[in-house]
C-alpha cells in the first residue's frame, strides 16, 4: 500500500516510477546500463536519468551526498532481490542521493562475459560520475556500494577518478578471475580516500585477499552461521555465504546495535583471544560495519589492508558482543583440559570451549552471545575430562574463572569469581556473573 502510494506520489510529481530491466540468457550480453535515483521523498519510485538534462530536471539534490550502488554477475538476468531492501536501509540512515546502477543485460550468461563488460561498464559510471561533479557535486561525498562483481567495477570506477572519491564499500567482491589480478583491475585501497570490504564466502564466490583499507574477515570470512552446510539445499546452498555480506550491512543500517570489528593476524588468533582491542593499528577505535564517517575509526591517515575479525549471529540484526573468557588452573595438568562455558541470561544461551594445552596453566577463548555481558545473569562451566580405557583422567579440577566483554581497554578489565572453583567431570556448575551495566 505505501509502495503503491509512492509510485502514484512519484508520478503526480512529473514521472513515473522506472525499474530495472529484465534481460534473457538467449539475447546475448550487450551492456544497456540504467540509473535510476532514489530519493527520502520517494524510496520505492526509481527516477530514470537517461541524459545530462535528465540530471538537472531530476529529484537529485547537488547538496547531498551520493550513494551508487552496482550489482553483480545476474545469472538469469534478473533484479537483484536485495537492491529494494539496501536503498530503504539507506534512506532510512541518512538524506542523500541512492543511484542504483541496473547493468542486468550486461551481467547476465556467463560469468566471464559479464567480467569482460566491467571496464566498459566503469566507464559509463565514471562518465556519469563526471557530469555530477560538473554540477558542483563533491567527489569526496561519492560512495560507491559495490556487490561482488559489482565491488571490482566500483574499483575501477574510484580508479578512473584517481583514488578521490570518497568511499568504496565492497560485498564480498568477487574471488573468481580476480584473485590473482593485478591492484590496477581490482578493488584496491587506492580507489578511494577510504575503501572497506566485507568478506564472507571467501572459499567460494568471494576474494580471500584483503583489497581496503579495512578489510572484514566475518566469521573467518566463510561459512556464515545459519547458511546451510549441504548442496541438497540448492541455490541457497550456493549463494548463503555469498549473500550474508548484503544482508549485514543492510542490517547493520537498520538496528542500532553495532557490528565492531578487531584487528588480528589471523582467524584462529581471534577465536583464541589474543587480539582483544583495537590499540594496534587502529588507536583504541575498533571499526564498525555501517556508514559511520571512516568506520569510526579516528585516525588521520589509515593504514592499508588491515584484516579485522568479528563473529555474529544466524540472522537479523547477526549483532553480538564479543567476551574474552578465561580459565587458570591451579596446578599443571599433563593432559589437554577442556571446559565449556556458557553465558545465560534470561532469554539466551550461548557457549564456547575453552582448551588449556598440556602443561600450562592459562586457557582463553571468545564468547559471541546476544545480550550484553552485564545482562548475563549466570555462567555455567563444565569441565570435559578426557576418558581412555587405558587411562582415567582427574575427577575433578580446581582453578579460577574470568570473564570481559571486547574491546579490553583502561576503562574495562576482567571481572573474577573471588575465590578458587573446583569442577567435578561432566557436571555443569553456574556462578552469578559479577558484571555490572555501565
Amino acid at each position: 500500500m505505501v509502495g503503491d502510494l509512492e509510485r502514484n506520489t512519484g508520478r503526480l510529481s512529473g514521472h513515473h516510477c522506472a525499474d530495472f530491466q529484465t534481460a534473457n540468457i538467449l539475447r546475448g550480453s550487450k551492456l544497456k546500463v540504467q540509473f535510476l535515483l532514489f530519493t527520502s521523498s520517494s524510496p520505492s519510485c526509481g527516477e530514470l536519468i537517461l541524459a545530462d538534462d535528465d540530471i538537472k530536471k531530476s529529484s537529485f539534490n547537488s547538496s547531498l551526498e551520493t550513494k551508487i550502488i552496482i550489482h553483480g554477475f545476474r545469472a538469469l538476468g534478473t533484479k537483484p532481490s536485495w537492491i529494494e531492501g539496501l536503498v530503504h536501509a539507506i534512506l532510512h540512515t541518512s538524506q542523500v542521493n541512492v543511484i542504483a546502477v541496473d547493468w542486468v543485460y550486461g551481467s547476465t550468461g556467463a560469468y566471464p562475459s559479464a567480467v569482460e563488460n566491467v571496464t566498459q561498464l566503469a566507464l559509463s559510471i565514471s562518465q556519469f560520475i563526471s557530469k555530477l561533479l560538473a554540477l558542483g557535486v563533491s567527489g569526496t561525498s561519492i560512495h560507491i556500494i559495490g556487490v561482488s562483481l559489482g565491488a571490482h567495477v566500483g574499483g575501477l570506477v574510484g580508479h578512473f577518478h584517481g583514488g578521490q572519491l570518497g568511499r568504496i564499500t565492497g560485498l564480498d567482491p568477487a574471488g573468481p578471475k580476480y584473485t590473482r589480478a593485478s591492484p590496477e583491475e581490482r578493488l584496491d585501497p587506492g580507489d578511494a580516500l577510504f575503501v572497506e570490504a566485507i568478506h564472507t564466502d571467501a572459499d567460494n564466490f568471494g576474494i580471500r585477499i584483503p583489497v581496503g583499507h579495512i578489510d572484514y574477515f566475518v566469521n573467518g570470512g566463510k561459512d556464515q552461521p545459519g547458511c546451510p552446510r549441504f548442496i541438497s539445499a540448492g541455490y541457497k546452498y550456493l549463494i548463503c555465504d555469498h549473500m550474508r555480506a548484503v544482508h549485514l550491512y543492510v542490517s547493520a543500517l537498520k538496528h542500532s546495535c553495532p557490528i565492531l570489528a578487531f584487528p588480528c593476524a589471523s582467524h584462529q588468533d581471534f577465536l583464541n583471544g589474543h587480539c582483544v582491542d583495537c590499540v594496534d593499528p587502529f588507536l583504541f577505535s575498533c571499526p564498525r560495519i555501517g556508514l559511520l564517517e571512516q568506520a569510526g575509526v579516528e585516525m588521520r591517515k589509515l593504514p592499508k589492508e588491515v584484516k579485522v575479525y568479528l563473529m555474529t549471529s544466524t540472522s537479523a540484526p547477526f549483532c553480538v558482543h564479543h567476551s574474552l573468557v578465561e580459565f587458570q588452573l591451579q596446578t599443571k595438568r599433563n593432559v589437554v583440559t577442556s571446559i565449556e562455558i556458557t553465558f545465560c541470561s534470561n532469554s539466551t544461551n550461548d557457549s564456547a570451549k575453552i582448551t588449556i594445552p598440556k602443561l600450562q596453566v592459562m586457557g582463553k577463548q571468545l564468547l559471541a552471545h546476544r545480550v550484553p555481558l552485564c545482562q548475563i545473569n549466570s555462567v555455567t562451566l563444565k569441565y570435559l575430562p578426557k576418558n581412555k580405557f587405558w587411562r582415567k583422567d582427574e575427577s575433578s579440577i580446581v582453578g579460577k574463572f574470568c570473564a570481559a566483554q571486547l574491546p579490553l581497554d583502561s576503562n574495562r578489565t576482567m571481572s573474577c569469581l573471588p575465590w578458587n572453583i573446583t569442577l567435578p567431570g561432566n557436571t555443569n556448575v553456574s556462578y552469578e556473573l559479577p558484571a555490572t551495566c555501565a
